[in-house]
């Protein structure tokens, strides 16, 4: 995001605004855990959706609100920017990073203490990824705008071995559909290469269009079946939907119904709402069947305890079954990436 935005993301974090690993002399060790040096390896997490971002990346960090149970109303758009200014029923708020030095460390340190491995993208993206080789999948962010890198700089930058990942397609931040013809050279070379890709669509700011910077945003921009013509020119493409369309949920079904080789992730789900509607979203997915294409994200920027409270939710949730649980924060995510057996075997430390 670039400065214009710095009262949005205000607007932002104000609605939206650790327990470590066991020693293993303090508990029974379970088949499940791996022993590294005598320590315990946790089983491995990768995280779709990630930001290597600076701490300032919207102005002043600020903290951010998480698991809301309800919303503010406003009388009308025009006096949406001040009502939300004025919230002050968030109940939960955890705080950001100030630097990005703590930013990226304290990030890290929650990946290794969960042994967690994820798909990042963002302006300080290869120095992340040079800080930690072994746990960043490199991404390359597209923003629809002029900054973007070409389809001819997209391909040399994959050939270079930079990006393993082409996303967070932010589209729908500008008002531009992902069947929208500008990206179509993208979902070509996408295609061809065999690059796995991630699209922002759902959440975007409460009352985004009323804000300065996202004056764009539009809610039919949410619907996945947007993507259906991208689908059916490029059947080879391997696409994951960041937000799983929310709340979008019957479009969404319908989609991965018609469209079997589509996946999502659940990231901001899993912390910006309450957990009795991201409950409700999730099941609805699994029980349709899907639940082998639902993968984990944090949408991490600078607050790094997102990690910890979003895998949390999912550990702790008693409505899914060990295997739904792994399949999750894991398993589909590294089928979705074709990961090597060499790759997973190091994941389990092995």
């Amino acid at each position: 995001m670039k400065r214009l935005f710095v009262t949005t993301i205000l607007i932002y974090s104000a609605l939206f605004s650790v327990a470590q690993t066991s020693s293993p002399n303090n508990r029974k060790i379970k088949n499940s855990d791996i022993k590294i040096t005598n320590q315990i390896l946790p089983l491995p997490i990768i995280d779709m959706h990630m930001h290597a971002n600076k701490a300032d990346f919207a102005g002043t960090p600020l903290a951010y609100c998480i698991q809301r149970d309800e919303w503010p109303v406003s009388a009308t758009g025009t006096e949406w920017l001040e009502t939300a200014m004025k919230d002050t029923t968030c109940k939960r708020k955890i705080m950001p990073q100030k630097t990005d030095e703590d930013v990226m460390n304290k990030t890290f340190a929650i990946m290794k203490r969960r042994n967690v491995y994820g798909v990042a993208s963002g302006r300080l993206v290869e120095q992340w990824k040079a800080a930690s080789p072994d746990r960043i999948i490199p991404s390359l962010l597209y923003r629809s705008d002029k900054n973007d890198p070409s389809p001819d700089s997209v391909r040399k930058l994959i050939q270079l071995g930079k990006y393993r990942v082409f996303g967070e397609i932010m589209a729908q931040y500008k008002g531009v559909a992902p069947n929208d013809p500008s990206l179509d050279p993208y979902w070509a070379l996408l295609e061809e290469m065999n690059i796995p890709v991630g699209i922002h669509m759902g959440p975007t700011p409460m009352g985004a269009p009323y804000m300065p910077g996202w004056e764009n945003v539009r809610a039919r921009l949410h619907s996945p079946l947007l993507l259906e013509e991208v689908l059916i020119k490029y059947p080879r493409l391997r696409l994951y939907i960041m937000h799983a369309a929310w709340p979008m949920i019957d479009e969404l079904l319908a989609l991965m119904w018609v469209h079997p080789q589509v996946y999502v992730d659940i990231s901001s789900l899993v912390t910006d709402f309450s957990k009795t509607a991201f409950k409700s979203y999730l099941t609805k997915i699994i029980e349709s069947g899907f639940g082998n294409r639902v993968m984990y994200g944090s949408d991490q920027m600078v607050w790094p305890e997102l990690l910890d409270i979003g895998i949390e939710t999912i550990e702790k949730a008693d409505y899914l079954t060990a295997k739904q649980k792994r399949d999750i924060l894991y398993n589909n995510a590294a089928r979705f990436l074709q990961l090597s057996e060499t790759e997973i075997k190091r994941h389990h430390g092995n």
